[in-house]
């Protein structure tokens, strides 16, 4: 029997309901399927932050490299610590530590899901750099709190950076319906976003059976609202795609059906799986979390392990779930019972 190690990171909030959850959804996953899952939590967390002025001890990276992959419920509690400590003392940092450049994030509407929109079957995969560009943390501040305070946040983009993502996204597009659309802002940023649409072209010749348009950041979202179903995969920098996969949420029912994935294609090093929701402090602990974007993380991440039939298998779980008006509706259903229901469709 195959045997997994993963480093579980529940973080804060209802990232520990959601994990939970997801934990029994992939345990009962690797009975069916014949593969087990040997799992160690980690503490690290805004509380554990308070407790050590850091989010992860200083092995902390060194530490998750022994796991094959990475399970994150959701990290932050901005009444206690900022964003951007919690953002960059625990996330971004793993992502950077194991090259995890890809950031993948699906969006449709499951079975019995009703989005705000008119459009119906739309499946779109966002792929997010997710290493570098507006996130890179280059820049800083000088003559703090003077009237002539400077404040920089400088975007940085490799070539091999935006190579490496432009040619996953069209590998990802060559799998599905093999039409790749690059998302830029070129017409207003003329360095950075005209270097992006210069190497997608030269990577777009590789693929001669993928089509591929280019379209600004501005233009793409009113296209995902209007015509959905006319995408397929979709291939932005880190800010850019941060934006589009939040709307993408949205036109699928809300945060909580958004998974992801932050994908190192180098299985040497681990991937990292997460939803896409925050901690949502002001619900935490109430079993009232929808854990249906935490468990479709965690298929992702059994995906990406090589057991991809036990992943088809939860997708297929959540969808008898939702079919049936089970975690559809905000507060609807407690966490305990979509999990429950869940497990049954999986088990049946």
């Amino acid at each position: 029997m195959t045997a997994y190690k993963l480093a579980l990171i529940p973080g804060d909030g209802i990232g520990v309901d959601v994990t939970d959850a997801t934990m029994e959804v992939l345990s009962a996953a690797g009975r069916e399927f014949g593969f087990s899952l040997h799992s160690e939590t980690f503490p690290w967390s805004c509380e554990y932050y308070l407790e050590h002025g850091e989010m992860m001890p200083a092995d902390g990276i060194e530490t998750l490299s022994k796991f094959d992959a990475i399970y994150l419920g959701a990290v932050g509690w901005p009444d206690t610590v900022p964003d951007s400590v919690s953002l960059h003392g625990l996330l971004l940092p793993i992502r950077k530590a194991f090259t995890q450049y890809a950031n993948i994030r699906p969006h449709r509407l499951l079975s019995g899901v009703e989005g705000p929109l008119k459009a119906e079957g739309f499946d779109i995969l966002c792929i997010r750099e997710n290493t570098e560009g507006e996130y890179s943390g280059a820049g800083g501040r000088v003559h703090q709190g003077k009237d002539n305070e400077v404040a920089t946040e400088v975007a940085i983009f490799t070539r091999a950076g935006v190579e490496r993502i432009i040619r996953f996204g069209f590998e990802q597009a060559r799998a599905r319906r093999k039409h790749l659309t690059s998302v830029t802002k070129s017409n207003a940023q003329k360095y950075s976003m005209v270097f992006w649409d210069e190497v997608t072209r030269e990577v777009a010749k590789e693929y001669p059976d993928v089509s591929v348009s280019h379209m600004h950041i501005d233009a793409m979202c009113a296209k995902m609202v209007m015509a959905p179903e006319q995408l397929d995969v979709i291939v932005a920098s880190n800010l850019f795609g941060d934006i589009l996969t939040d709307l993408g949420a949205a036109i699928q029912g809300g945060l909580g059906f958004a998974a992801s994935a932050n994908i190192c294609p180098d299985p040497s090093v681990p991937s990292m799986f997460e939803p896409v929701h925050g901690s949502a402090p002001d619900i935490a602990g109430q079993n009232i979390a929808n854990p249906i974007a935490a468990i479709w993380s965690g298929a992702m991440m059994l995906d990406h392990l090589g057991e991809k039939d036990a992943a088809t298998a939860i997708l297929t779980a959540i969808e008898a779930a939702t079919a049936k008006g089970i975690g559809t509706r905000p507060g609807q259903n407690s966490t305990d019972d979509i999990t429950s229901a869940v497990l049954a469709a999986l088990e049946a």
